[in-house]
This record gives structure tokens, C-alpha cells and sequence, in this order.
């Protein structure tokens, strides 16, 4: 009896723009194939995800992007306020609020919910690119 094994299906690289157009905190979202995708600059790197909350499917890549919020405590641990912790980027589902760190993929609250990423690629010649 032979044995037969399946390769993965080959990825295609879908070019997105130039890297230059992507500036931090920035986005570009495009058009892959079947599938949108959104590519963010955070903290001087490349991540990309489906443009698809986990919620209920809604355009999370075109949602607003705000610094992640905490509250803050005094001494004897009551609450006195929010602050933002810039350093982590969040995205907010423009449908119902779903919120994601834009470094993790990972929903804010349940870090059992997080989006699809995608792999993106950005070349020495300042070309970005995503493989589906």
C-alpha cells in the first residue's frame, strides 16, 4: 500500500503598497484575492489581519485605533481615573466595540477571542506585501 501525504496549499503574495505609506499607528487596508486585510504599523513592525472581527464579522481593519485604557489606583487601591498606555495600540470594531491590541490580534478582555493574522512581508527595496 503506498502512502500519500498532501502538500499545503501554496500562499500567493498579494502586494499592498509601499512601506512609506504605512506610518506608525497607521494602516492600509486591501483587497487579497477573496479576502480584505489590514496592515498596521506598531511599534516600528508590520502585523496584518483579516478584516474580520471575531464577534460577529464586522470590518475590524477599518475600526478606530486608540491607545489601550487602564485604570489607575492610588495607595490604599481606590480607583482615581483612566490613563492610556500608548505602547499598546488597540482597534475598535466600528460595529459593536470589540476591541483588539493591534500587536497581539488578542481581544482586550477574553484573550480567548482574537482576529485572524495574516503574514505580511515588507522587502529591503520598501515594498509591503501579504500572502494569503
Amino acid at each position: 500500500m503506498s502512502e500519500t501525504t498532501t502538500a499545503a496549499p501554496q500562499k500567493q503574495a498579494w502586494h499592498v503598497g509601499r512601506s512609506e505609506d504605512i506610518p506608525e499607528h497607521g494602516r492600509m487596508v486591501v483587497d487579497a484575492g477573496d479576502k480584505t486585510v489590514g496592515v498596521f504599523r506598531v511599534g516600528g513592525d508590520l502585523v496584518a489581519y483579516e478584516n474580520r472581527c471575531a464577534h460577529m464579522g464586522g470590518p475590524i481593519c477599518q475600526g478606530l485605533i486608540v491607545p489601550r485604557v487602564y485604570e489607575q489606583f492610588d495607595d490604599a487601591g481606590r480607583p482615581v481615573g483612566n490613563a492610556f498606555d500608548e505602547s499598546d495600540m488597540h482597534i475598535a470594531c466600528p460595529w459593536h466595540g470589540y476591541e483588539y491590541s493591534l500587536k497581539t490580534g488578542r481581544h482586550a478582555g477574553k484573550k480567548s477571542i482574537g482576529l485572524r493574522p495574516v503574514t505580511v512581508e515588507e522587502t529591503d527595496e520598501g515594498e509591503v506585501y501579504v500572502h494569503i
